[in-house]
């Protein structure tokens, strides 16, 4: 299976429209950061995990030219703002196959109606297969996906286990059991926002305590804020088996 991170910043991207910052400023084409999103593909599909309003150009800049779904974490902008950009699947292949709880769902619906409502007819728009997640294993194709529950703030969220790899984003909270969820695993995804607490992200240093109790063979941080510093000086000061994920970056497992 091979993962390639379509996007690591957090909601504004980096860098921040008009931002001073340093970090805004750098000119290492790792520390330029796209809203976050990830693809998984295996010999025989395709699924991305949130398609945020940098899709079309993450889309592009990956050359995908077919989905097999779309899995949402939630429905913040920054995951779900690019919903129409997947008219081009849709049109090539059929309603494209997306999976979400059910709030997801209802925001998506009202925010989109022209998606969702079949009375709403014309020749371009896209279509979607509707799944309703629950906290139960599901089936993409032949592939199993394990629903991980976990909180974004008070918001109750997905994270996704596809084989040895979990993605876990805008997480802030995970309980005892769903990290049972989460042994033995080869790669895991997980948010690393800033240096200082946020309430609805985990830190640094909560991104590294997670890593040390589940200890996967490699984990990589995504949902990056500016404010986490400097690719190069952040990654110098990681484990050797924990890694600063960057815009194109490809993982093989």
């Amino acid at each position: 299976m091979k993962l390639t991170f379509l996007g690591t910043g957090t909601s504004q991207g980096i860098p921040v429209i008009g931002s001073k910052h340093p970090v805004c400023l750098s000119k290492d084409s790792k520390d330029k950061r796209l809203r976050a999103s990830i693809l998984f593909k295996k010999e025989n599909w395709q699924i991305v995990i949130d398609c945020g309003q940098d899709f079309r150009m993450q889309m592009l800049n990956a050359n995908v030219s077919h989905l097999d779904a779309l899995l949402f974490t939630h429905e913040h902008a920054d995951h779900t703002a690019g919903l129409d950009d997947i008219r081009q699947f849709s049109l090539r292949n059929g309603p494209l196959p997306i999976f979400a709880r059910k709030s997801v769902l209802e925001n998506l619906s009202k925010r989109y109606d022209y998606i969702f409502d079949d009375s709403i007819i014309y020749k371009g728009k896209p279509k979607v297969k509707v799944n309703e997640l629950i906290n139960e294993p599901f089936r993409v194709k032949n592939q199993v996906v394990i629903p991980i529950d976990i909180l974004h703030g008070k918001m109750p969220i997905f994270g996704f286990r596809i084989d040895d790899v979990a993605y876990l984003t805008d997480i802030s909270f995970i309980s005892d059991k769903e990290k049972e969820k989460l042994q033995n695993l080869k790669v895991l995804v997980v948010d690393a926002l800033r240096i200082d607490p946020h309430p609805t992200h985990f830190n640094l240093q909560q991104a590294l305590d997670l890593v040390a109790a589940l200890k996967p063979e490699r984990a990589y941080f995504t949902h990056i804020s500016h404010k986490l510093g400097f690719h190069a000086e952040v990654q110098a000061g990681l484990p050797e088996n924990v890694f600063l994920a960057y815009d194109g970056l490809e993982v093989v497992v």
